[in-house]
């Protein structure tokens, strides 16, 4: 117990003396009704505060009985801002003679960690061209006149809508980069107007919900491929991932599907039926029962102006048909992209590790050239990206020097590799993840 060990409460510092908590306390309030955590030595009750968290409860949720600082600093463009709110959350800080780190994690690795984050701000890779993100949003509704000017002029023809399909499968897909840029506040200076113009690219241009999107992914950030943490890897016993999962499976002879199969059933299921079918009732339902009213019109105004555009032209089934296989083109796009980083790399339940090691070992990079740059929207870079979610996506490259450096000097893996073997990669882990489970499952 620390010296006054009792909870404490939301109202600010406890008048008279400073309270003082050893990890050994700190680390028993990561209860779904007792939460605390730290940040630069601060300890703050966040039990109430996190169902009013803007990026959702679970996300904060999922640093409870932690430092929390490295976490603090990569979600937050503006950390001063922030701290009005967790001045009222403050019931005092870690005991003098206590580490900085819990968990004996590598204090001079955090700190070399800290140390190139500021270097990093100190070159100015956290600020925005403008000009950058100004011809993306211009090359992606040059796609879309581009695909009117087509039918208008060339017709309904089978030719014509396949070309068609493609071209808003692409403005689709780009879209989506898009919106993830100004999801993770990477565009502007202020939050205020990337959740805006947030809305208005996966709301308008996408049929989305930034709500939505920012409770899921902010979660995967936080603990990328942590089982019961990223809902990414929450694949609702359709696969079994890692190496560890697949045996648990097995031992308890659990068998939802022929897993030893899934890296061929994949095909089937993962790339064509994710965002047309699985993303779509997860967005619609989520915007009506948590009651995300603006991101529900935002989304109809989408829809209204696909329809006024397109049914004309195809009329009202011939549209939606339109729509469903852009959709089923997009998700193998999607799919694909995001699963190469992530799936083949270590995916396990928690294990308490620093920033630098949690999120290197959970992601991989794709070798850069002007074409993966722009078909991955910059997350062949997927390390500085989970390092710096904040960073804009166009300096990844300066800072990718820095972060190899210092993952050699610790002996901290950093995986790059061809856009080919990545997609390869993947089909190969579920295979061995699905072997492992068939082995458990026969002999344990």
């Amino acid at each position: 117990m620390g010296k006054g060990g009792e909870q404490g409460g939301e109202s600010g510092e406890p008048e008279g003396q400073s309270r003082f908590y050893t990890w050994e306390e700190i680390q028993k309030h990561n209860l779904r009704t007792d939460k605390w955590l730290v940040i630069e030595r601060k300890v703050y009750n966040i039990t109430k505060w996190a169902n009013r968290h803007p990026g959702g409860h679970r996300v904060i949720s999922h640093c409870a009985g932690e430092d929390a600082t490295d976490a603090f600093q990569a979600f937050h463009i503006n950390p001063t801002l922030v701290q009005k709110f967790l001045k009222p959350l403050l019931i005092g800080e870690l005991s003098p003679g206590e580490p900085s780190q819990d968990r004996d994690k590598n204090s001079q690795l955090v700190e070399d960690f800290r140390t190139l984050r500021k270097t990093a701000e100190d070159m100015n890779l956290f600020r925005a061209n403008p000009l950058f993100f100004s011809l993306y949003l211009g090359h992606i509704i040059a796609m879309e006149v581009l695909a009117w000017l087509m039918v208008s002029y060339f017709g309904t023809g089978w030719i014509t809508t396949l070309i068609l399909a493609c071209i808003l499968t692409t403005s689709q897909a780009q879209a989506g980069w898009l919106q993830h840029d100004f999801g993770h506040l990477s565009v502007f200076k202020k939050s205020s107007w990337n959740h805006i113009v947030h809305k208005f690219v996966i709301g308008h241009l996408k049929g989305a919900s930034a709500n939505w999107w920012n409770h899921r992914h902010f979660q995967h950030h936080a603990k990328p491929n942590i089982f019961k943490k990223d809902p990414d890897v929450n694949m609702l016993h359709v696969f079994v991932l890692g190496d560890t999962q697949p045996v648990e499976y097995g031992k308890k002879k659990l068998k939802y599907l022929p897993y030893n199969h899934q890296h061929e059933y994949f095909f089937l299921i993962f790339p064509p039926l994710l965002i047309p079918v699985y993303f779509q009732i997860q967005i619609i339902s989520t915007m009506i029962r948590r009651r995300f009213w603006a991101d529900l019109a935002w989304a109809i105004s989408y829809y209204m102006r696909y329809f006024i555009t397109y049914i004309p032209f195809y009329g009202v089934l011939g549209s939606l048909s339109l729509l469903t296989f852009v959709r089923f083109l997009e998700s193998h796009w999607f799919v694909w992209v995001t699963q190469m980083n992530h799936i083949p790399m270590e995916i396990d339940c928690e294990k308490h590790r620093d920033w630098l090691s949690s999120q290197v070992a959970a992601t991989c990079n794709i070798e850069q050239s002007f074409f993966n740059d722009w078909f991955t929207g910059h997350l062949n870079f997927q390390i500085e990206h989970h390092l710096f979610p904040t960073m804009p996506r166009h300096n990844f490259w300066k800072v990718k020097p820095l972060v190899k450096s210092l993952c050699a000097k610790y002996g901290v893996q950093y995986e790059e590799k061809p856009l080919g073997k990545a997609f390869v990669d993947i089909v190969g882990s579920l295979k061995k993840s699905g072997d492992l489970w068939l082995d458990a499952y026969l002999h344990k």
